[in-house]
């Protein structure tokens, strides 16, 4: 019969860590990836429909009604050409530069009537605080509205206050559920105008627009109005 020689059991510790070695440096390391974001919203108070070119590119899959949005594109960091033209026509209306920060979400929204077309840029804290609660900005992107207040229908406390043109409230949570928004005057409490009725979703982020024009000078220019877009 042969004789085996007992493993060492004071040798174990060391067999231990040279497989975990081994082990370790065959891994193959992870990077961080330093991508940000971006989306734009058609906030511009006519009938037209647009198309946005980031770099050359098209990002919308078809024109851009008023209040319609192209989702997130992920990009690297840096400057970029964003430009917007008709729906038949690639020659510029309007084409500006955006810093794209580092692992940043931002939301640019087309502005003004097609003759002074202009953008808003704001970043995205898509961060969810409550599981059970859904996420509300408030954005006044109506070139002739005084500033405003948002509040659910009916409600004695508003969920933003004070917004002028080109300025926007952080998120807050609204209870998950099917009910409508109420824009109001800040100076005077007088409800401008009320959105459709819209359900909320908890753990979604929502932009609450109001755009259009206290005063539509035609038939080509959009009356007042709420938006609630699904931010995605």
């Amino acid at each position: 019969m042969k004789n085996f020689t007992p493993f060492n059991l004071k040798f174990f510790p060391l067999f231990i860590f040279a497989v975990l070695t081994v082990l370790t440096s065959c891994k193959k390391e992870e990077t961080d990836t330093t991508i940000s974001y971006l989306r734009v919203v058609n906030a511009s108070p006519s009938s037209a429909t647009y198309n946005a070119y980031f770099n050359g590119t098209m990002v919308n899959s078809a024109a851009l009604p008023f209040g319609g949005s192209a989702s997130y594109s992920s990009y690297t960091p840096g400057a970029y050409s964003l430009k917007f033209t008709t729906a038949s026509n690639v020659e510029s209306l309007l084409t500006k530069t955006i810093t794209l920060g580092v692992n940043t979400y931002y939301s640019t929204y087309l502005i003004n009537k097609p003759a002074a077309l202009d953008i808003y840029t704001i970043a995205d804290d898509l961060s969810i605080t409550a599981t059970d609660k859904a996420y509300v900005r408030f954005i006044n992107l109506s070139p002739d509205a005084p500033a405003l207040d948002l509040a659910k229908t009916s409600a004695t406390t508003s969920l933003a206050t004070n917004k002028a043109f080109k300025t926007a409230s952080a998120f807050t949570t609204v209870d998950a559920g099917t009910y409508t928004l109420d824009a109001k005057e800040t100076s005077s409490g007088t409800v401008k105008t009320t959105s459709a009725s819209t359900t909320f979703v908890a753990g979604y982020h929502y932009d609450v627009i109001c755009g259009g024009l206290v005063t539509p000078a035609n038939d080509t220019e959009r009356p007042l109005s709420l938006q609630v877009i699904l931010i995605k």
